[in-house]
Protein backbone atom coordinates (compact mmCIF):
# COMPACT_ATOMS: atom_id res chain seq x y z
CA UNK A 1 0.00 0.00 0.00
CA UNK A 2 2.81 2.37 0.88
CA UNK A 3 4.56 1.57 -2.42
CA UNK A 4 1.37 2.33 -4.36
CA UNK A 5 1.03 5.69 -2.63
CA UNK A 6 4.68 6.54 -3.35
CA UNK A 7 4.21 5.68 -7.04
CA UNK A 8 1.13 7.92 -7.16
CA UNK A 9 3.01 10.82 -5.58
CA UNK A 10 5.89 10.33 -7.99
CA UNK A 11 3.52 10.36 -10.95
CA UNK A 12 2.00 13.61 -9.78
CA UNK A 13 5.44 15.18 -9.34
CA UNK A 14 6.54 14.05 -12.80
CA UNK A 15 3.32 15.36 -14.27
CA UNK A 16 3.95 18.79 -12.78
CA UNK A 17 7.47 18.88 -14.21
CA UNK A 18 6.68 17.24 -17.57
CA UNK A 19 3.00 17.80 -18.44
CA UNK A 20 3.58 16.38 -21.92
CA UNK A 21 3.87 12.92 -20.32
CA UNK A 22 0.11 13.07 -19.76
CA UNK A 23 0.18 12.02 -16.11
CA UNK A 24 -0.37 15.34 -14.35
CA UNK A 25 -3.54 16.42 -12.61
CA UNK A 26 -5.61 19.27 -14.08
CA UNK A 27 -3.31 22.13 -15.06
CA UNK A 28 -3.99 25.81 -14.31
CA UNK A 29 -5.76 27.81 -17.03
CA UNK A 30 -3.37 29.19 -19.64
CA UNK A 31 -2.23 32.82 -19.39
CA UNK A 32 -4.70 35.14 -21.14
CA UNK A 33 -1.93 36.70 -23.24
CA UNK A 34 -0.76 33.40 -24.71
CA UNK A 35 -2.27 32.25 -28.02
CA UNK A 36 -4.07 28.92 -27.39
CA UNK A 37 -5.90 28.45 -30.68
CA UNK A 38 -5.11 28.38 -34.36
CA UNK A 39 -8.32 30.22 -35.21
CA UNK A 40 -7.65 33.35 -37.31
CA UNK A 41 -7.56 36.62 -35.39
CA UNK A 42 -9.79 39.49 -36.54
CA UNK A 43 -7.92 42.03 -38.65
CA UNK A 44 -6.97 45.16 -36.68
CA UNK A 45 -8.74 48.40 -37.49
CA UNK A 46 -5.71 49.96 -39.12
CA UNK A 47 -5.37 53.71 -39.43
CA UNK A 48 -3.34 56.82 -38.69
CA UNK A 49 -3.68 59.76 -36.30
CA UNK A 50 -1.70 63.01 -36.39
CA UNK A 51 -1.29 66.19 -34.37
CA UNK A 52 0.10 69.59 -35.22
CA UNK A 53 0.58 71.03 -31.75
CA UNK A 54 -1.49 72.20 -28.79
CA UNK A 55 -1.85 75.37 -26.73
CA UNK A 56 -3.89 78.51 -26.47
CA UNK A 57 -5.38 78.49 -29.95
CA UNK A 58 -7.62 81.52 -29.91
CA UNK A 59 -10.57 81.31 -32.29
CA UNK A 60 -10.53 85.07 -32.77
CA UNK A 61 -6.91 85.07 -33.93
CA UNK A 62 -7.41 82.20 -36.38
CA UNK A 63 -8.77 83.68 -39.58
CA UNK A 64 -11.04 81.57 -41.80
CA UNK A 65 -8.32 81.57 -44.46
CA UNK A 66 -5.62 80.41 -42.03
CA UNK A 67 -7.89 77.77 -40.58
CA UNK A 68 -8.76 76.41 -44.02
CA UNK A 69 -5.08 76.32 -45.00
CA UNK A 70 -4.14 74.54 -41.77
CA UNK A 71 -6.89 71.96 -42.15
CA UNK A 72 -5.80 71.32 -45.73
CA UNK A 73 -2.23 70.53 -44.68
CA UNK A 74 -3.44 68.26 -41.87
CA UNK A 75 -5.65 66.43 -44.35
CA UNK A 76 -2.74 66.08 -46.80
CA UNK A 77 -0.61 64.62 -44.01
CA UNK A 78 -3.29 62.07 -43.17
CA UNK A 79 -3.75 61.13 -46.80
CA UNK A 80 -0.01 60.61 -47.29
CA UNK A 81 0.18 58.17 -44.39
CA UNK A 82 -3.15 56.51 -45.15
CA UNK A 83 -2.16 55.91 -48.76
CA UNK A 84 0.78 53.84 -47.59
CA UNK A 85 -1.27 51.84 -45.09
CA UNK A 86 -4.02 51.16 -47.65
CA UNK A 87 -1.49 49.45 -49.92
CA UNK A 88 -0.29 47.23 -47.09
CA UNK A 89 2.69 49.45 -46.23
CA UNK A 90 4.26 49.67 -42.80
CA UNK A 91 3.24 51.94 -39.96
CA UNK A 92 6.82 53.28 -39.92
CA UNK A 93 6.52 54.39 -43.54
CA UNK A 94 3.12 55.94 -42.88
CA UNK A 95 4.27 57.90 -39.82
CA UNK A 96 7.39 59.15 -41.61
CA UNK A 97 5.44 60.29 -44.68
CA UNK A 98 2.76 62.05 -42.62
CA UNK A 99 5.29 63.95 -40.52
CA UNK A 100 7.34 65.00 -43.55
CA UNK A 101 4.27 66.79 -44.93
CA UNK A 102 3.93 68.74 -41.68
CA UNK A 103 7.67 69.47 -41.52
CA UNK A 104 7.54 70.98 -45.00
CA UNK A 105 4.74 73.38 -44.07
CA UNK A 106 5.53 76.79 -42.50
CA UNK A 107 2.27 76.56 -40.53
CA UNK A 108 3.65 74.20 -37.89
CA UNK A 109 6.55 74.42 -35.47
CA UNK A 110 8.64 71.69 -37.10
CA UNK A 111 10.97 71.72 -40.08
CA UNK A 112 10.21 74.72 -42.28
CA UNK A 113 8.08 76.42 -39.64
CA UNK A 114 10.48 76.00 -36.71
CA UNK A 115 10.57 78.77 -34.10
CA UNK A 116 13.69 80.80 -33.29
CA UNK A 117 16.00 80.45 -30.32
CA UNK A 118 17.17 83.41 -28.23
CA UNK A 119 20.18 83.74 -30.54
CA UNK A 120 17.99 83.86 -33.65
CA UNK A 121 18.75 80.35 -34.90
CA UNK A 122 16.60 77.28 -35.40
CA UNK A 123 17.20 74.00 -33.56
CA UNK A 124 15.14 71.01 -34.57
CA UNK A 125 14.42 67.72 -32.78
CA UNK A 126 12.65 64.50 -33.80
CA UNK A 127 12.13 60.87 -32.82
CA UNK A 128 10.67 57.71 -34.35
CA UNK A 129 9.89 54.37 -32.71
CA UNK A 130 8.95 50.95 -34.07
CA UNK A 131 6.48 49.34 -31.68
CA UNK A 132 6.97 45.86 -33.12
CA UNK A 133 10.72 45.75 -32.43
CA UNK A 134 11.18 48.57 -29.86
CA UNK A 135 13.83 50.05 -32.12
CA UNK A 136 14.04 53.84 -31.94
CA UNK A 137 15.94 56.76 -33.41
CA UNK A 138 16.13 60.34 -32.17
CA UNK A 139 17.93 63.56 -33.11
CA UNK A 140 18.26 66.95 -31.44
CA UNK A 141 19.74 70.38 -32.07
CA UNK A 142 19.69 70.17 -35.86
CA UNK A 143 20.21 73.32 -37.95
CA UNK A 144 20.48 72.12 -41.54
CA UNK A 145 18.45 68.92 -41.94
CA UNK A 146 15.29 69.62 -43.93
CA UNK A 147 13.33 66.68 -42.53
CA UNK A 148 14.48 65.69 -39.03
CA UNK A 149 12.08 62.72 -38.90
CA UNK A 150 13.95 61.15 -41.83
CA UNK A 151 17.24 61.49 -39.99
CA UNK A 152 15.68 59.96 -36.86
CA UNK A 153 14.75 56.96 -38.96
CA UNK A 154 18.27 56.69 -40.34
CA UNK A 155 19.66 56.73 -36.80
CA UNK A 156 17.29 53.89 -35.92
CA UNK A 157 17.94 51.76 -38.98
CA UNK A 158 21.51 52.54 -39.99
CA UNK A 159 23.37 53.09 -36.73
CA UNK A 160 23.79 51.18 -33.47
CA UNK A 161 22.58 54.24 -31.52
CA UNK A 162 19.25 55.69 -30.43
CA UNK A 163 20.07 59.41 -30.24
CA UNK A 164 22.42 61.79 -32.04
CA UNK A 165 22.69 65.55 -31.55
CA UNK A 166 24.02 68.70 -33.18
CA UNK A 167 26.93 68.69 -35.58
CA UNK A 168 27.56 64.97 -35.17
CA UNK A 169 24.00 64.17 -36.17
CA UNK A 170 24.32 66.41 -39.21
CA UNK A 171 27.55 64.75 -40.27
CA UNK A 172 25.72 61.44 -40.09
CA UNK A 173 22.89 62.94 -42.19
CA UNK A 174 25.41 64.02 -44.82
CA UNK A 175 26.98 60.56 -44.80
CA UNK A 176 23.56 59.02 -45.39
CA UNK A 177 22.79 61.39 -48.26
CA UNK A 178 19.90 63.19 -46.59
CA UNK A 179 18.88 66.65 -47.76
CA UNK A 180 20.69 69.48 -45.99
CA UNK A 181 19.56 73.09 -46.38
CA UNK A 182 21.03 76.49 -45.46
CA UNK A 183 19.75 78.03 -42.23
CA UNK A 184 17.74 80.63 -44.16
CA UNK A 185 15.46 77.83 -45.37
CA UNK A 186 13.81 77.78 -41.93
CA UNK A 187 13.22 81.54 -41.80
CA UNK A 188 9.60 82.66 -41.70
CA UNK A 189 8.56 86.19 -40.83
CA UNK A 190 5.85 84.96 -38.49
CA UNK A 191 8.30 82.99 -36.34
CA UNK A 192 10.84 85.83 -36.41
CA UNK A 193 8.27 88.31 -35.12
CA UNK A 194 7.28 85.87 -32.39
CA UNK A 195 10.88 85.94 -31.19
CA UNK A 196 10.95 89.75 -31.25
CA UNK A 197 7.81 89.88 -29.09
CA UNK A 198 9.34 87.40 -26.65
CA UNK A 199 12.57 89.41 -26.43
CA UNK A 200 10.66 92.64 -25.86
CA UNK A 201 8.52 91.06 -23.15
CA UNK A 202 11.64 89.64 -21.48
CA UNK A 203 13.08 93.15 -21.16
CA UNK A 204 9.87 94.45 -19.60
CA UNK A 205 9.53 91.55 -17.20
CA UNK A 206 12.99 90.30 -16.16
CA UNK A 207 13.21 86.93 -14.44
CA UNK A 208 12.58 86.74 -10.69
CA UNK A 209 15.55 86.71 -8.34
CA UNK A 210 17.44 83.46 -8.61
CA UNK A 211 16.06 82.65 -12.07
CA UNK A 212 18.70 83.33 -14.76
CA UNK A 213 17.75 84.52 -18.22
CA UNK A 214 16.93 81.64 -20.48
CA UNK A 215 15.49 79.44 -17.74
CA UNK A 216 12.41 81.54 -17.11
CA UNK A 217 9.59 82.41 -19.42
CA UNK A 218 7.82 85.71 -18.93
CA UNK A 219 4.07 85.01 -19.03
CA UNK A 220 3.62 88.11 -21.19
CA UNK A 221 6.24 86.97 -23.65
CA UNK A 222 5.43 83.30 -23.86
CA UNK A 223 4.26 82.19 -27.29
CA UNK A 224 1.47 80.12 -25.85
CA UNK A 225 1.33 77.51 -28.57
CA UNK A 226 3.15 74.21 -28.69
CA UNK A 227 3.69 73.56 -32.38
CA UNK A 228 5.19 70.08 -32.19
CA UNK A 229 3.90 67.69 -34.88
CA UNK A 230 3.50 63.95 -34.65
CA UNK A 231 1.83 60.80 -35.89
CA UNK A 232 0.90 57.31 -34.71
CA UNK A 233 -0.19 54.48 -36.98
CA UNK A 234 -1.32 50.85 -36.99
CA UNK A 235 -0.71 48.93 -40.21
CA UNK A 236 -2.56 45.94 -41.64
CA UNK A 237 0.03 43.58 -40.15
CA UNK A 238 -0.95 44.85 -36.69
CA UNK A 239 2.26 46.78 -36.05
CA UNK A 240 2.33 50.20 -34.36
CA UNK A 241 4.72 53.13 -34.78
CA UNK A 242 5.02 56.64 -33.39
CA UNK A 243 6.96 59.73 -34.43
CA UNK A 244 7.32 63.34 -33.31
CA UNK A 245 9.11 66.40 -34.72
CA UNK A 246 9.53 69.93 -33.35
CA UNK A 247 11.30 73.24 -33.60
CA UNK A 248 11.32 73.63 -29.81
CA UNK A 249 10.32 76.74 -27.88
CA UNK A 250 10.51 80.36 -28.97
CA UNK A 251 13.40 82.20 -27.27
CA UNK A 252 14.93 79.05 -25.79
CA UNK A 253 18.60 79.15 -24.70
CA UNK A 254 21.55 76.96 -23.89
CA UNK A 255 20.70 74.13 -26.28
CA UNK A 256 17.50 73.28 -24.45
CA UNK A 257 15.90 70.03 -25.63
CA UNK A 258 12.28 69.17 -24.95
CA UNK A 259 10.34 65.93 -24.78
CA UNK A 260 9.83 65.25 -28.50
CA UNK A 261 13.10 63.32 -29.09
CA UNK A 262 13.08 61.68 -25.66
CA UNK A 263 11.88 58.10 -25.99
CA UNK A 264 9.22 57.51 -23.34
CA UNK A 265 8.51 61.20 -22.79
CA UNK A 266 7.21 62.69 -26.05
CA UNK A 267 7.44 59.60 -28.25
CA UNK A 268 6.88 55.91 -27.52
CA UNK A 269 5.55 52.74 -29.15
CA UNK A 270 5.38 49.06 -28.22
CA UNK A 271 3.33 46.09 -29.37
CA UNK A 272 0.13 47.39 -27.81
CA UNK A 273 0.33 51.16 -27.77
CA UNK A 274 1.80 54.16 -29.62
CA UNK A 275 1.95 57.77 -28.42
CA UNK A 276 3.13 61.13 -29.75
CA UNK A 277 2.85 64.10 -27.40
CA UNK A 278 2.80 67.88 -27.67
CA UNK A 279 3.08 70.36 -24.86
CA UNK A 280 5.38 72.00 -22.34
CA UNK A 281 8.19 69.50 -22.70
CA UNK A 282 9.71 69.78 -19.26
CA UNK A 283 6.56 68.32 -17.71
CA UNK A 284 6.29 65.59 -20.30
CA UNK A 285 9.87 64.57 -19.57
CA UNK A 286 9.46 64.57 -15.79
CA UNK A 287 6.31 62.49 -15.96
CA UNK A 288 7.47 60.23 -18.83
CA UNK A 289 4.08 60.87 -20.36
CA UNK A 290 4.21 58.71 -23.49
CA UNK A 291 5.47 55.62 -21.69
CA UNK A 292 3.09 56.20 -18.78
CA UNK A 293 0.09 56.00 -21.08
CA UNK A 294 1.30 52.74 -22.61
CA UNK A 295 2.25 51.28 -19.22
CA UNK A 296 -1.27 51.85 -17.97
CA UNK A 297 -2.62 49.98 -20.97
CA UNK A 298 -0.11 47.16 -20.53
CA UNK A 299 0.07 46.71 -16.75
CA UNK A 300 -3.25 48.07 -15.50
CA UNK A 301 -5.40 46.86 -18.38
CA UNK A 302 -6.82 50.32 -18.98
CA UNK A 303 -8.32 51.25 -22.33
CA UNK A 304 -6.25 53.62 -24.45
CA UNK A 305 -8.83 56.35 -23.87
CA UNK A 306 -8.89 55.95 -20.10
CA UNK A 307 -5.09 55.79 -19.87
CA UNK A 308 -4.55 58.87 -22.03
CA UNK A 309 -7.21 60.87 -20.19
CA UNK A 310 -5.78 59.96 -16.78
CA UNK A 311 -2.31 61.19 -17.74
CA UNK A 312 -3.27 64.34 -19.65
CA UNK A 313 -6.40 65.49 -17.84
CA UNK A 314 -5.44 64.49 -14.31
CA UNK A 315 -1.73 63.93 -13.69
CA UNK A 316 -0.45 66.69 -15.97
CA UNK A 317 -3.14 69.16 -14.91
CA UNK A 318 -2.25 68.69 -11.24
CA UNK A 319 1.43 69.18 -12.08
CA UNK A 320 0.75 72.34 -14.10
CA UNK A 321 1.75 70.79 -17.44
CA UNK A 322 -0.14 71.97 -20.51
CA UNK A 323 -0.55 70.07 -23.76
CA UNK A 324 -1.97 66.91 -25.22
CA UNK A 325 -1.20 63.72 -27.13
CA UNK A 326 -2.43 61.26 -29.70
CA UNK A 327 -2.45 57.55 -28.89
CA UNK A 328 -3.45 54.33 -30.64
CA UNK A 329 -3.69 50.76 -29.43
CA UNK A 330 -3.24 47.44 -31.22
CA UNK A 331 -6.96 47.22 -32.01
CA UNK A 332 -6.93 50.59 -33.76
CA UNK A 333 -8.66 52.51 -30.97
CA UNK A 334 -7.57 56.16 -30.84
CA UNK A 335 -7.38 58.79 -28.08
CA UNK A 336 -6.57 62.49 -28.53
CA UNK A 337 -6.92 64.27 -25.16
CA UNK A 338 -5.60 67.79 -24.51
CA UNK A 339 -5.86 70.11 -21.52
CA UNK A 340 -5.19 73.30 -23.48
CA UNK A 341 -7.76 75.32 -25.44
CA UNK A 342 -7.02 73.52 -28.67
CA UNK A 343 -4.91 70.94 -30.47
CA UNK A 344 -4.47 70.48 -34.20
CA UNK A 345 -5.33 66.82 -34.78
CA UNK A 346 -6.77 64.34 -37.23
CA UNK A 347 -7.56 60.68 -37.88
CA UNK A 348 -8.09 58.49 -40.94
CA UNK A 349 -9.03 54.82 -40.71
CA UNK A 350 -9.62 51.94 -43.08
CA UNK A 351 -12.86 53.56 -44.29
CA UNK A 352 -10.84 56.40 -45.82
CA UNK A 353 -12.84 59.15 -44.10
CA UNK A 354 -10.68 62.14 -43.13
CA UNK A 355 -11.41 63.77 -39.77
CA UNK A 356 -9.58 66.97 -38.79
CA UNK A 357 -10.22 69.09 -35.67
CA UNK A 358 -8.67 72.07 -33.89
CA UNK A 359 -10.94 72.97 -30.99
CA UNK A 360 -13.02 70.71 -28.77
CA UNK A 361 -16.15 71.12 -30.84
CA UNK A 362 -14.66 71.16 -34.33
Amino acid sequence: MIAVRLRSLAAIALGALFPSLGCSPALPSPRPDVETTNAPRPAPRWGIAIHGGAGVLDRASLSPEREAETRAVLAASLEAGHGILAKGGSSLDAVTAAIRILEDSPLFNAGKGAVFTHEGTNELDAALMNGHTREAGAVAGLRHVRNPITLARSVMEKSPHVMMIGEGAERFAEQEGLELVPERYFYTEERWQALQRALAAEKKAPPPQGKPQGFWESPAGRDHKFGTVGAVALDQAGHLAAGTSTGGMTNKRFGRVGDSPIIGAGTYADEGCAVSATGHGEYFIRYTVARDVCARVDYAGMTIGAAADRVVMDILVKAGGEGGLIAMDAQGNVAMPFNSKGMYRGYMGADGITSVSIFRDR
